[in-house]
């Protein structure tokens, strides 16, 4: 259940980042609370999967999901670029991850 809740606090870094890129395009206070909120969520998770995830472990994986979902969602909702150096990276940060799941 740890990686469950260790892959649902990546989801609230990614909704962090996501109203934060909201909230400087418009500077409502609205996407700053849901900045806060998503933070608060993932990092509530984040605090559930460290009961049976070790520190580094968890703080690896949870950034490298969150880095690489925030990556996907600049390419399919903000228009970055999807070079495939850029595709190559991502996929190194994801298997980094599997890679600490596989040591587990």
């Amino acid at each position: 259940m740890a990686w469950v809740h260790l892959f649902i606090a990546s989801f609230g870094e990614i909704a962090g980042v996501f109203f934060i890129n909201l909230y400087i395009r418009t500077k409502k206070i609205r996407w700053l609370l849901m900045v806060i909120l998503s933070f608060m969520f993932g990092l509530s998770f984040l605090s559930l999967a460290m009961r049976d995830i070790p520190l580094g472990t968890a703080y690896a994986v949870w950034t490298g999901f969150g880095a690489a979902g925030t990556v996907l969602m600049g390419i399919l909702l903000f228009r970055e670029p999807a070079d495939y150096k850029r595709l190559f990276f991502l996929m190194c940060i994801i298997m980094g991850a599997v890679g600490l799941r596989a040591l587990e």
